[in-house]
């Protein structure tokens, strides 16, 4: 129970600093005064202000915010060159999208990291425990053998040789796998066993009784930063596709997680390693970017389709319109917020 506490608290930590760090940067290096830095939201547990910026942390670690003076029209503003309303449209649109930008730079600085120190998951199947009697047992497979082919296509990962055994229930499946310097063929029938998929509801799938394990291999520099660039661009692309599975609805509305998920998926990772955290903390400040980008309003996404209309209409949104799309924006999280953690608690 405390290490799930202490890595969650860990993981929302880095991500909602770095994110927030990167709206403080932009804002400073374009003259805007930042009013107050905050890590989680009121009450306070700490707060001190040096120079012309107040930084605290809140109780409430589920978010944070910058406060740049004159950020909100309908504050009013004092026509001052260091508000940011004072700045032009494409300053504005910077210093909103450095937020989710700066989330997606932590996913590259961690991966890359990880590879470079620890290495990249190699792009093979080495397996790590057999389960007795089982049919990969019976035909000779061993702990330590690497898996080559199912039914005569290559296996490179994990997910790839599930992904062609499971839908073969108790039906039989060519493996090839090598081992002790020699590669061998053999047909085995697989097992029926009844897992949950991401909706929670029971499948039957087939097993053939093996378990992989992880086997690195590190990476020079530039390697790393390149593997690392392009593991996180696949991140982007796999969140996109997961919120275009919710519109057209071919992905389940139960798959979504809230932080009581995370809370427990930080646990779980931890448990299994620091390095394990690590990458689990990469994935979600890609999560992170992503949907902060979104065009709702309250989201970072939402500020700069308010930026991009003004750039287009040339004047900003009124006062009036701004405040009945962030109380639509401030709804869909409240209604988010409680569908979610049902989800989480069900879950």
């Amino acid at each position: 129970m405390l290490t799930t506490i202490l890595a969650t608290i860990f993981v929302l930590g880095v991500l909602i600093f770095f994110h927030e760090l990167g709206h403080f940067i932009l804002a400073k290096r374009s003259g805007i005064r930042v009013e107050k830095f905050s890590l989680g939201f009121p009450p306070k547990l700490i707060s001190k202000k040096w120079g012309e910026t107040e930084y605290a942390i809140g109780i409430i670690p589920l978010g944070g915010y910058v406060k740049m003076a004159g950020e909100n029209p309908e504050e009013g503003t004092k026509g001052e060159p260091w508000e940011f309303m004072a700045k032009p449209v494409w300053k504005r649109f910077l210093v909103i999208f450095a937020g989710p930008f700066m989330n997606f730079v932590l996913a590259v600085v961690v991966l890359a990291g990880l590879y470079f120190f620890r290495g990249k998951e190699a792009d093979k199947v080495v397996i790590g425990r057999v389960n007795p009697d089982s049919p990969a047992a019976l035909a000779g497979i061993k702990a330590g053998d690497t898996i080559l082919s199912v039914d005569g296509i290559e296996i490179n990962t994990f997910q790839e040789l599930a992904n062609i055994v499971y839908k073969k229930v108790e039906m039989p499946v060519i493996i090839s796998w090598s081992g002790d310097g020699v590669i061998r063929t053999d047909t085995m029938t697989t097992y029926k066993e009844v897992l949950l998929n991401g909706s929670g509801d029971s499948v039957a799938v087939g097993m053939i009784g093996i378990v992989s394990k992880y086997v690195y291999e590190k990476l020079g520099f530039f390697a790393a930063w390149s593997a690392g660039f392009r593991q996180s661009v696949y991140y982007v692309r796999m969140v996109f596709e997961f919120v275009w599975g919710l519109i057209n609805r071919t992905i389940s509305t139960t798959e979504i997680g809230g932080p009581i998920f995370i809370g427990k998926l930080a646990g779980q990772t931890a448990s299994a390693g620091f390095d394990v955290l690590l990458e689990f903390l990469a994935l979600l400040s890609v999560n992170l970017a992503v949907l902060n980008i979104l065009p709702i309003p309250v989201f970072d996404g939402g500020h700069l389709l308010f930026l991009i209309i003004e750039k287009f209409k040339g004047s900003p949104l009124s006062i009036k319109a701004r405040l009945v799309a962030q109380q639509i924006g401030i709804a869909f999280l409240l209604i988010l917020v409680i569908f979610v953690t049902f989800n989480d608690i069900t879950r």
